[in-house]
């Protein structure tokens, strides 16, 4: 960038409660709500879980005034231009996830990228990612290890991921953890308990960082001998370690 180019403002990556109830003091450093409070434009994945989240954010401005606009499935570099504009011409932006951590299993690494492409400087602020809470939480290996979204819906294909993600864990001694749609969470344990060998350890994590959390490892020998949790319609993990 020459020297009389424009200055560049920032992309602040501005993470978000896991939970709808939960103070923002609770998942967010003061000093990031600070920032957050701060900025008047802002690419999110959704409008209207944006404006949710700004509210319990305390965000200060009316949100009518608000610059808020939503980052498309598919979007050409002209598109993504189009988005970072306010900080291509010196105004800080934000970007948010509909939940936890912009650009972790998120859309947003697109606008990510192609801010690091124009020169803006990304600025990522502390806050909750269920993966990372996830991991911590599980006592598996968190030296090594693997986050692969979601799973194929299909039985069949399911199951044989499931063989595959557990033998590679053995093999490399890798915690794997990936996520299901919140409707098939039930489904995802009975595929779980049913395909992977008595000695695999499983952690279920769900609703993370709210007053309804529950985390809890066991071997998949113990899982099929307890009661097992109501996952039914609840954000959840799953993190398994051969």
């Amino acid at each position: 960038m020459s020297g009389d180019a424009m200055p560049r403002g920032n992309l602040y990556l501005v993470p978000v409660a896991l939970g709808e109830h939960t103070p923002w003091a609770h998942f967010l450093p003061a000093q990031a709500q600070a920032i957050a409070a701060g900025l008047r434009h802002f690419v999110v994945e959704t409008a209207r879980a944006a404006r949710a989240h700004l509210k319990q954010l305390d965000y200060p401005h009316p949100l009518r005034d608000t610059d808020i606009r939503e980052l498309p499935a598919e979007a050409a570099d002209a598109a993504l231009d189009a988005l970072l504009a306010p900080a291509l011409a010196g105004t800080d932006l934000g970007l948010l996830s509909d939940a936890g951590c912009p650009a972790v299993a998120d859309p947003g690494a697109r606008l990510v990228a192609r801010a690091h492409a124009l020169g803006i400087r990304v600025v990522p602020l502390v806050g909750p990612s269920s993966i990372l809470l996830g991991l911590m939480g599980s006592g598996l290996n968190g030296q090594s290890f693997a986050f692969h979204g979601y799973l194929p819906v299909a039985e069949g294909e399911r199951d044989g991921a499931l063989r595959t993600l557990e033998d590679e864990s053995r093999k490399l001694g890798r915690t794997q953890i990936f996520i299901e749609t919140p409707y098939r969470n039930e489904r995802m344990l009975d595929a779980l308990l049913r395909t992977l060998k008595p000695e695999t350890r499983l952690c279920v994590a769900c609703e993370l960082n709210t007053a309804d959390e529950f985390l809890l490892t066991r071997s998949v020998r113990e899982w099929k001998k307890a009661a097992r949790p109501a996952l039914a319609r609840r954000p959840a993990l799953f993190l398994l370690l051969a």
